[in-house]
């Protein structure tokens, strides 16, 4: 079984890396949300069977990914925009921290919900360009 995960996760690595390759930056944008909201999934499950160690792992990338959404922000061409992500990304980061100490799953769905809004407007832009099409939405 340990060596189906390495297998595993080998795959998701060379994946990603591919996909980093040869993103723009709308897709690496999605790529970061799809990781966030899979990590919360992973951090849920973990909850509700009683692994708490690897609860802590999933949450901890998932904090991660919010700050380097965050960082990625541009308030010059961003405005408004980019501050009310700035604290959204605050708020989904406090909440984390939150859910992780509490090992609240409610507060797990909360994030979830914001993020998954968030990265669905994200998916939208590639189809408001000429030529290109929408990113699929997550569910």
């Amino acid at each position: 079984m340990r060596l189906h995960k390495l297998a595993f996760d080998g795959y998701g690595a060379v994946q990603v890396a591919t996909g980093v390759a040869t993103a723009d930056s709308t897709r690496l944008i999605l790529m970061l949300f799809d990781g966030l909201l899979e990590s919360l999934v992973i951090a849920r499950g973990h909850i509700e069977h009683g692994n708490i160690a690897e609860k802590g792992k999933a949450l901890s990338r998932a904090s991660r990914i919010v700050l380097g959404l965050q960082g990625a922000l541009d308030f010059k061409q961003g405005g408004d925009l980019a501050h009310n992500l700035d604290e959204l990304y605050g708020y989904v980061t406090r909440r984390i921290l939150q859910a992780n100490v509490g090992n609240d799953v409610g507060m797990i769905d909360e994030i979830r919900g914001l993020m998954l809004e968030i990265r669905d407007a994200w998916a939208t832009l590639p189809g408001l360009m000429p030529g290109r099409s929408a990113a699929p939405t997550y569910n």
